[in-house]
């Protein structure tokens, strides 16, 4: 029996999603223009030591411990995006805006990949996911041109490639994405390591308007996670006919509620290293 959406009710959580989002942009790039201005400064005064950050948080060698995201193999997707260019950051504040591009980019390819399977994007669909990875995919995309922008008026050079150690896993993982379980857990194991990246950095960057770029955008982020969990659970469960707006909360089970917030402080043991995604 075909699922029932309620069209109107997802366009009123899309709208809300859209709210948070710009929201969290016009922070974003409010704080990113005041940086810039402070990183011209810093530059004027002395050069800065490069001081790259090696690992965080639980990372062997730039590989995360745990997920999806432990192992890294080769594939044939994205291959043309895997090549960086010669360039050596200035800072460690702008390895990181660069790292973030990187992850940024890697996120908005492998939405766009997913859309393009029948069951993410095409008439096998689940219409709230497609919805979901449609608008995630969008604000990705603004996501990395505001970490550009940064990057560029410090006088770096922009990063368009993905990360380079989490795109072998995306290529590793790409044959195995049978299915709408398979494309959920490899964008909560993305959109997580996102998170935990930009929650370790506010932590490492130098100035306070660095740290409310990457806080400001680390909310989406986490946003992205809880939805994507939610949805997991009830594909899981079996219950894909829950997958919609509004919900039969009757039929809801009863980690409904919490699914989406497994961590009382967000953990950064995947957090990537501030020079992982530096273009070079």
């Amino acid at each position: 029996m075909p699922m029932s959406v309620d069209d109107h009710a997802l366009r009123e959580l899309l709208a809300e999603s859209e709210d948070l989002h710009a929201d969290s942009m016009r922070v974003t790039n409010h704080a990113l223009d005041e940086l810039v201005d402070l990183g011209h400064e810093q530059r004027a005064d002395a050069a800065e030591p490069l001081a790259v950050q090696t690992g965080r948080g639980g990372l062997v060698s730039g590989i995360p411990k745990s997920g999806m995201l432990a192992g890294a193999g080769l594939g044939a997707a994205f291959v043309a995006l895997s090549s960086t260019s010669a360039f050596a950051a200035s800072s460690t504040d702008v390895q990181m805006l660069q790292t973030a591009a990187s992850i940024e980019n890697l996120a908005i390819a492998t939405y766009g990949v997913a859309l393009t399977l029948p069951f993410i994007g095409g008439a096998e669909a689940i219409p709230v996911v497609k919805a979901f990875v449609e608008k995630t995919k969008a604000q990705h995309e603004d996501h990395v041109k505001a970490f550009n922008a940064a990057v560029k008026k410090l006088g770096g050079k922009q990063q368009k490639k993905p990360d380079p150690v989490l795109l072998k896993v995306v290529n590793d993982a790409k044959p195995g994405l049978t299915g709408p379980a398979e494309v959920v857990k490899l964008a909560i194991e993305l959109e997580n390591t996102a998170a935990e990246t930009y929650v370790a950095n506010v932590g490492a960057m130098k100035d306070k308007k660095s740290r409310s770029v990457t806080a400001s955008i680390m909310g989406v982020e986490a946003q992205h996670v809880a939805v994507l969990l939610a949805v997991q659970a009830l594909i899981a469960g079996g219950a894909t006919d829950l997958i919609a707006l509004p919900p039969d909360a009757a039929r809801l089970p009863a980690a409904a509620g919490s699914v989406g917030f497994p961590n009382a402080f967000y953990p950064i043991t995947d957090a990537r290293p501030a020079k992982e995604g530096a273009v070079k």
